[in-house]
């Protein structure tokens, strides 16, 4: 998933304007700790995490937008190297601040895991400032030259004449925040550090797309000016202003359209433009393409993993992985009676029409209906194995044109804590061939439920936690939930019923194997791209397009495709170890409530946090 999971961390780690106060001298801890403290002081430190949130979410107009609020939405966010000092040296004040105002001794189990939390996030960002230059501002996968219009056309709600006009300060503000964004790739480029041309290819033609149409040609409406007139004609029937008064809020965001934000995208055009020349065909990962590469690419690792595992203990637990479970897809090809073996296997459901939908939009409708029949299946089921339960509620939608790309990955986006909008599990349709039916089912538990929605609901929807843990987004627990999840989906009825189905699903958990081989042999081993592809073929049923799109997802996002694994591995060693502990005392919806309970954390505290869970349940029984 590229999930929302990375629009909200992007805006959370965006500027922040003040420095957080201290609180005072930490009282030394009493020879015997009472209850009433341990409650009072938990209790102070939570007011001040969700003071100290609150400040955050302040200095970030975008992250407030993402949450439903509406403070500040005439505002992007600052993206610049200055905010992101700033932030760090908020975050190290902040931290300081805590440890001087607080007692962690007199916390309870709760608390403590939110100090935990709440420091490991500036440690993180302390750690990383030195590869601030390694990231790139615009690529095929990320960056706000797409990120931006589907912001503002899927979360900057309209309900007044105020939010139009703040609507249109933010089209105003283009300009700013991409000349930023193209200051950081400039920074970038004079460190020697360039995408691959295939990055530079996407930014062309993704922004391109942006522009294309009315107003800024004779085509037909752009989306971003389809989705202005949408929002002011809704002004308009809804009777917040007059006809006359929409007309003319409309004329104003036309103009913004033309004189800020189309110049801007040309600016970005121009300047992805200039770096294709430089930029690498055919490329290997950044341990050898960037400055300091290798110890780059090491803080990636242990970032996505959220554990001290090398990149060679992470390729050869791909390698044993994807061993296994080619096994495991050999005895689905028996049994399914194909003759051929695994490789012809392989091609079989790569081009046998049987295995696709047709490319028409009644293909592609059907492709949503059966993922939300499927989804259906699921819910009303989840009682059985969870006893928290989401109150949001969820929506399979195709993805915008102008950001859609053939065989790309589907991804999720949240709704709101106040249930204001639904999350939207988003597919990429625009190639039905790259949509195979035998991996509907498994995507659609991974992104859905049991999956992304879900976990990330509950997170959002959580009481007794500080509001930042609601948020808090860690790659390993939140993608490790996902393929958890297509996992934990065997268990439920009416699920993979049909054979080609189960094999769909070990080709996204082999999927994710391959990802550990791969993705450590493109930034640790050398290999180039075309290197990953072929490595990919050799074990994966996926559609070439497919596989071409995910091995350039993970040249420019390293190491983030390790953490499916390497989470799921956890999880279930996690949940091994709680069943042999527990044995007939093991409750499913216990161990799925207290790993979801807390929100997302690094591995390390997930597993402090079961291993607590699993000793109050031995002193219980």
């Amino acid at each position: 998933m590229r999930s929302p999971v990375t629009c909200t961390a992007l805006a959370l780690g965006l500027a922040l304007a003040a420095c957080a106060p201290r609180q005072g001298t930490a009282p030394a801890a009493p020879a015997t700790i009472t209850s009433q403290q341990v409650t009072a002081e938990s209790a102070r430190l939570n007011a001040w995490f969700d003071a100290q949130y609150e400040e955050l979410l302040q200095s970030s107009p975008m992250q407030l937008t993402f949450l439903g609020r509406k403070e500040h939405n005439d505002r992007l966010d600052d993206v610049s190297e200055a905010a992101v000092r700033t932030r760090l040296a908020w975050l190290e004040t902040s931290v300081a601040a805590m440890e001087a105002g607080f007692d962690r001794d007199l916390l309870d189990i709760e608390t403590r895991l939110s100090w935990d939390l709440w420091k490991r996030q500036y440690e993180s960002m302390r750690d990383g400032m030195p590869f601030l230059a390694n990231g790139y501002a615009f690529d095929q996968m990320n960056g706000m030259h797409s990120s931006l219009p589907t912001f503002l056309i899927n979360f900057h709600k309209v309900d007044s004449e105020q939010d139009y006009l703040a609507y249109i300060a933010r089209l105003r503000a283009v300009p700013t925040l991409f000349d930023q964004l193209l200051a950081q790739g400039r920074a970038s480029a004079a460190k020697g550090i360039v995408a691959p041309k295939f990055a530079y290819e996407g930014v062309l033609e993704q922004s391109r797309k942006v522009v294309a149409g009315a107003p800024f040609d004779r085509g037909a409406d752009s989306a971003l000016w389809a989705d202005a007139q949408a929002k002011a004609d809704a002004l308009a029937k809804a009777g917040a202003v007059s006809a006359a008064r929409a007309e003319a809020l409309k004329a104003e965001a036309r103009s913004a359209l033309l004189e800020q934000v189309q110049p801007a995208y040309a600016r970005v055009i121009a300047w992805a433009e200039a770096a294709l020349p430089a930029a690498l065909v055919n490329p290997a990962g950044v341990g050898t393409t960037h400055p300091d590469g290798a110890a780059y690419y090491a803080y990636l690792l242990r970032e996505s993993t959220t554990t001290s595992m090398s990149a060679d203990e992470v390729h050869q637990l791909g390698l044993a992985e994807v061993a296994r479970l080619r096994g495991e897809m050999e005895a689905v090809k028996q049994r399914v009676g194909y003759q051929g073996d695994l490789q012809q296997f392989f091609s079989f459901l790569d081009t046998d029409q049987q295995f696709r939908y047709p490319e028409t939009d009644g293909g592609r409708q059907a492709y949503i209906d059966e993922a939300t029949r499927l989804i259906d299946n699921i819910e009303k089921q989840l009682p059985k194995y969870f006893g928290l339960l989401p109150k949001a509620g969820l929506e399979v939608k195709r993805v915008e044109a102008f950001r859609e790309q053939p065989g790309a990955a589907q991804h999720y986006f949240p709704g709101t804590p106040d249930g204001s909008r639904d999350g939207i599990y988003y597919a990429h349709l625009s190639d039905m061939a790259a949509m195979p039916k035998t991996e509907l089912e498994v995507i659609a538990y991974h992104e859905g439920l049991p999956g992304h929605h879900m976990q990330i609901s509950i997170a959002q929807e959580l009481e007794g936690v500080p509001t930042f843990r609601r948020q808090l987004f860690s790659t390993a627990y939140t993608e490790g939930w996902g393929l958890y999840s297509e996992w934990l989906a065997k268990e439920i009825p009416g699920t993979y019923q049909d054979p080609y189905s189960e094999f769909g699903r070990l080709g996204s958990e082999i999927w994710r194997a391959i990802r550990l081989v791969v993705d450590t042999g493109l930034h640790a081993k050398g290999w180039t791209e075309q290197q990953a592809v072929d490595y990919f073929r050799e074990n994966s049923s996926a559609p070439l397009t497919a596989i071409r799109s995910e091995i350039q997802r993970y040249l420019v996002m390293p190491g983030q495709a390790t953490a499916y694994k390497v989470g799921m591995i956890r999880i279930q060693a996690l949940r091994a170890k709680a069943e042999a502990e527990l044995g007939d005392r093991f409750d499913i919806r216990g161990f799925h409530d207290t790993v979801l309970g807390g929100g997302a954390m690094p591995l390390d505290m997930l597993e402090q946090r079961v291993d607590a869970w699993i000793a109050e349940q031995q002193a219980a029984g």
